[in-house]
């Protein structure tokens, strides 16, 4: 009796410490588990300041930047929902006086031809109205764009004072976009480039604000023109309306059909109505990029947003990112816009930027 009673107590003590050793390998995956879904995703706002922000990849590596005012910065890394652990950099600060001194707005970076160009918008020495900005360009014979020396190209010659330039490959020719102002009105205007500095040939006014949801804030504007290529050979044109100070400042579209001539105003339609616009506790929605996943299966937009109402158009407009899908007919559409307690999946193959080594910058 005794001894049955001792094989028993043995049977549940090992019963009880094969219970406790599996809730243990539970809780270890459990919490595994929770730290891999933290990992692969991520919440918006990306930074807590990130005014016109643009990303450009290239190779496995992310660059991004935005509007810094008086220099251009440039962070990289692996993994673009983790800009507060990227590498950055101050690689230009403008000149004292002359036509780029001031105001350094929007700059974009993109690989042209071998070499690494930026553009941004500035404005003149000793000026802050609208008739004596430009877009200037830089550019770097680097293969790193944090190296090297930036050399200044000068002013896009445009054919009137304006902001936000941007380019675009199409049928084997280069296209460059701004905004370019018509008194106290401003466009989207379009035109070919001989290099990336020089319009060659006509510069077309594609689209002016015509819409009521195009005038907010007591202004008539469209800027922050950025190129998107459809799934089966469509040209979009997304821009942002109204006045970045304005609530309602919010993203509108232009479509020209696959095989159109992009310098004929005819050849554009304009969306009858916004395609992101203020939600869910998110303002101010505008002046974005495009961009693709690690893995280039997924098309994903970064603009950048207020927090709240009445917040205006100052350095606390913060970077947010959000998928793009595509129609059965090939017409993009931009996920709402999400405050910080929603975590969203990482752009599909993004890896940790702190496991890996940086690829090298192709030549």
């Amino acid at each position: 009796m005794a001894k049955t009673d001792s094989n028993r107590a043995r049977r549940s003590f090992r019963s009880a410490l094969r219970a406790v050793s599996l809730l243990g390998v539970l809780a270890v995956a459990a919490g595994g588990s929770a730290k891999a879904q933290v990992a692969a995703t991520f919440s918006n706002p990306l930074l807590p300041s990130g005014p016109d922000p643009w990303v450009y990849s290239d190779g496995g590596v992310y660059y991004y930047t935005h509007t810094m005012g008086k220099r251009i910065s440039l962070w990289r890394t692996t993994d673009i929902t983790d800009l507060a652990n990227a590498e950055q950099k101050v690689i230009w600060t403008p000149p004292e006086s002359g036509a780029n001194a001031h105001s350094i707005w929007a700059p974009e970076l993109h690989r042209l031809g071998g070499k690494w160009y930026i553009y941004y918008s500035a404005t003149e020495a000793g000026f802050k109205d609208d008739a004596h900005r430009g877009v200037f360009v830089l550019e770097n014979e680097s293969a790193d764009p944090l190296q090297g020396e930036w050399v200044d190209r000068g002013r896009v010659n445009t054919q009137r004072p304006g902001i936000d330039g941007t380019v675009f490959h199409h049928r084997g020719a280069l296209y460059f976009a701004y905004s370019p102002y018509v008194g106290s009105v401003s466009g989207i205007a379009l035109a070919k480039l001989s290099n990336p500095w020089t319009i060659t040939g006509e510069e077309v006014l594609i689209a002016e604000p015509d819409r009521e949801w195009e005038n907010q804030g007591g202004r008539r504007i469209l800027e922050g023109p950025e190129f998107l290529e459809g799934p089966t050979g469509q040209v979009y044109l997304t821009y942002s309306a109204g006045a970045c100070w304005s609530d309602n400042y919010a993203l509108g579209l232009l479509r020209a059909a696959p095989g159109a001539d992009l310098l004929s105003r005819s050849s554009w339609t304009k969306s009858p109505r916004p395609v992101l616009s203020s939600a869910n506790g998110i303002y101010a929605t505008g002046h974005n990029g495009f961009f693709k996943s690690p893995d280039k299966s997924e098309q994903w937009i970064i603009y950048h947003a207020n927090s709240g109402r009445g917040m205006g158009c100052t350095s606390k407009r913060s970077p947010h990112l959000g998928r793009v899908t595509w129609t059965a007919r090939g017409e993009p559409r931009i996920a709402s816009p999400t405050p910080p307690e929603i975590r969203l999946r990482k752009p599909s193959g993004t890896v940790n930027s702190n496991s890996i080594a940086m690829p090298r910058p192709r030549p």
